[in-house]
Order: C-alpha cells, then structure tokens, then sequence
C-alpha cells in the first residue's frame, strides 16, 4: 500500500455516526484516493413472499435500493470537495459482496467502523468484520469513534524471529503499510514484537535445564532480530518493543501504554474447520485492542471468494 488510489467505506445504516466514511474522507484528503460508500440491503420478507410473481418482488427489491441510493446520497452530499461516490448492492451476506466489489473493482483499501460497548468501553467484532479479516485480499482498516492525532504513535506488530518465507515478507508489508500511514497521519512508528515465556513442563522434565538461561538465550534472539529488521527501515532500537508473553497479551498492552492510534497486524486468513479448531492468533490480538487496526494479507494471498 504504497499508495490509495480507491478507497471502500462501509457504511452502517443503524448507526447515527459513521466512522469509516469520516476516516475515508480524512485518508482522502491526504491521499487524493476516490471513495465509494458502500452499503449492503437485504430484507428476508421480500423473498418470501410467494403471493407476488418475480417482477414484482424484484421491483420491490429496486425501490428498497433506490431509497438507500437516495439515503446515501443524502449522507455524502456535505463532501462535494472529495471525489466520493455511492454504491448499493442487495445481498445477505454483506462481507462477500464487499470482497465480490474489492475484487472487480480492484480497490486499495476496506475501512468499517467496528461496534464499541460503552459499558465495557470494549470493541465487538461482528461476524462480518471476522469474515473480512480471514477473507479479504485487500487491507481491511477497522476504525473506531476516535480521531488521528498529529504526533501520535502507529504500532507495526512483527514476528521478527519466524523462519516462514510468508511471515518474514509479511513482516516488512506490515512495517511499510504502517510507514506510509505515519506519513499521511504525521504519527511515529513502532514496532512490538512478543516472545514465548520458558515452557514450564521442559524445567520439570529435564532436571538439569536451566531456564533462566534458556529465557535470557530467547529473549537476546528476539531482541537482536527485531532490531535487524528495525534497521532494515530506519528505525532505531527506541522504537522497538520486545516483550515477552502471548502476543493477544503483549501488543494491546504495548498499544494502551503508547496511546496508539492504530495497529498494523498480518493476518494469515485462516478459513474452514482449522480456523474453528486451530484459531488465528491475530484474531485474538485484534480482539482485545482498543483502537484502530489495520489487518493486513500476505503478498500474493487469494480469497476463497475469488477461487469460487
């Protein structure tokens, strides 16, 4: 995401604020991308109503659309500076028209408020926001009611110690995306990298293991490496944090303590039974922040929905 040239807003027709549209004006303006708001309807009854013959259900299914268009419209009309267009499909999936409309039209970048308990002050993900992040090509960019401060700080998550091709290229997609996001944000990197803490069972089972050794041998590996790949952009050591403990654990705390505005995470996209069974690290990471997360694919990724 070297640039944006195409930006897809979802928009939320039960919500009052939209936060993805304001957050896809705001990137427009620094970016000079294009937006198109984009909304999905569906109304089950429309279906089922066996009294009606086809045309007429499906010219009321257009005159539900029209009216959205219109609502749309409505709702873009104070933004005549930005090069901002509506779109409204009739699907009950709204995560595979989304990515059906990211892969025809080829765009840049997916942003969609996420949905926030006040109580809790905690972000709840939806069943379509978990679809996107295993399923869209394109970088998914969940955003929240909160502004982008000038001089804030932007956290890149890394594994800088993986031995997998996709992961270490996925390492430096994350650390550039987020760069080119500082830039248009006017925010400093930062880079988080967690390390697992000694496995208990080994100390118990080997006698003569010593585990403070064998942490400290961890930890200087972690370290060193996530300062190498720090190097490779130009960042220095101050701005790498390496902590030990579950990354779902490390990278929200790392966020909370810097105030960051937004996280960039790799997800590697994890579908069918092995996601259920297996679960995706970056979900449960994703899950417990408290801020603006950028979800990432590796290079080359296809979506299922592009196969099918």
């Amino acid at each position: 995401m070297e640039t944006i040239k195409r930006i897809i807003a979802v928009i939320d027709p039960t919500k009052d604020d939209q936060n993805a549209l304001a957050r896809s004006i705001d990137l427009a303006k620094k970016s000079g991308a294009s937006i198109t708001a984009f909304m999905t309807v569906y109304d089950f009854s429309y279906e089922m109503t066996t009294m009606l013959s086809g045309e007429e259900r499906e010219a009321m299914r257009q005159a539900v659309l029209k009216d959205r268009e219109l609502w749309l419209k409505e709702l873009i009309s104070p933004y005549q500076n930005i090069n901002i267009d509506t779109q409204v499909i009739w699907h009950n999936r709204p995560y595979e028209a989304i990515i059906n409309t990211v892969i025809n039209d080829k765009y840049d970048l997916v942003i969609k408020g996420t949905h926030q308990h006040g109580a809790l002050k905690a972000v709840i993900f939806t069943p379509t926001d978990w679809h996107l992040v295993r399923k869209c090509p394109t970088p998914v960019l969940f955003v929240k009611d909160m502004q982008w401060p000038a001089q804030g700080n932007i956290l890149a998550a890394v594994n800088a110690v993986s031995e997998n091709e996709q992961h270490l290229s996925l390492n430096k997609r994350i650390i550039k995306d987020a760069q080119f996001l500082c830039e248009l944000a006017n925010a400093k990197l930062n880079l988080v990298n967690a390390y697992p803490a000694t496995p208990v069972n080994i100390a118990i089972e080997i006698p003569e293991f010593n585990p403070g050794v064998y942490n400290e041998s961890v930890k200087k590996h972690h370290i060193e490496s996530t300062n190498e790949l720090a190097n490779e952009f130009n960042l220095t050591s101050d701005q790498c944090f390496i902590e030990e403990g579950l990354p779902e654990d490390v990278i929200p705390d790392v966020a909370k303590r810097l105030n960051s505005e937004l996280v960039v995470i790799g997800t590697v996209g994890r579908t069918g039974l092995s996601a259920a069974l297996v679960g995706n690290t970056a979900e449960h990471v994703i899950d417990s922040l408290d801020c603006d997360v950028l979800a990432l694919k590796p290079d080359g990724y296809v979506s299922p929905l592009a196969e099918s």
